[in-house]
């Protein structure tokens, strides 16, 4: 029997009961970077109890979204990661990215920001038929958040650290999500010193028009 179940024969219904449990999606976000262990999900996910997390990896699993794999020796250690079934999510995990990307404001005292939301983030607001034609990479710098990306004829591969002789570093705080959203332009945030580049500053121009709330 789910663990909460609606009553009606539907399949936006039956999705909600896998997935609609709290931070049962915010757990299928950050596999979406890449397999995990318990302790890898825990740290990402601040705030939540070792035994929700446990519980909300074990519906998962039951409900055949997630499943455990051993690393081989010397690692040895348990991961989780997306069954296909479960990467089936990826455009609604995206899609509700981009909606709920409308209504950020700023952030609330007791939010942060991690490398696996940042990295969906980027590939939630990215949009392909602008990249088209171009080659570039950035590095991004937030703090202690630090992403590279690799931007290739429409196609963008976002990883976390840095990456050394990258055509633009960005280094940036709130000021990434003002230019995103088109608040702030990139003259105006060059000029106000909200942000600070290293590179071809030509590319912010291109950013902006990539990565769009």
């Amino acid at each position: 029997m789910p663990t909460r179940a609606y009553g009606q024969y539907c399949g936006f219904s039956r999705a909600l009961e896998v997935v609609g449990e709290r931070w049962a999606l915010l757990i299928v976000r950050d596999l979406f970077v890449g397999p995990k262990r318990f302790t890898d999900l825990h740290r990402g996910l601040s705030g939540i109890p070792t035994n929700i997390l446990t519980s909300r990896l074990k519906e998962l699993e039951d409900a055949g979204v997630v499943a455990r794999r051993l690393l081989p020796r010397p690692a040895g250690s348990v991961v989780y990661e997306l069954t296909p079934y479960g990467l089936e999510l990826e455009d609604v995990v995206l899609a509700l990215g981009r909606w709920g990307a409308k209504t950020l404001g700023d952030p609330r005292p007791d939010e942060i920001v991690t490398h696996d939301s940042m990295i969906m983030a980027m590939r939630t607001t990215f949009q392909p038929q602008a990249a088209r034609k171009l080659r570039a990479t950035y590095e991004l710098r937030m703090g202690d958040i630090v992403l590279h990306l690799r931007i290739t004829n429409g196609k963008l591969d976002v990883q976390p650290g840095p990456l050394p002789d990258a055509d633009l570093v960005i280094e940036a705080g709130p000021a990434i999500k003002l230019l995103m959203s088109r608040e702030l332009t990139p003259k105006d945030a060059i000029a106000n010193g909200s942000v600070q580049l290293t590179g071809d500053t030509s590319l912010l121009d291109r950013f902006v028009d990539i990565f769009q709330i």
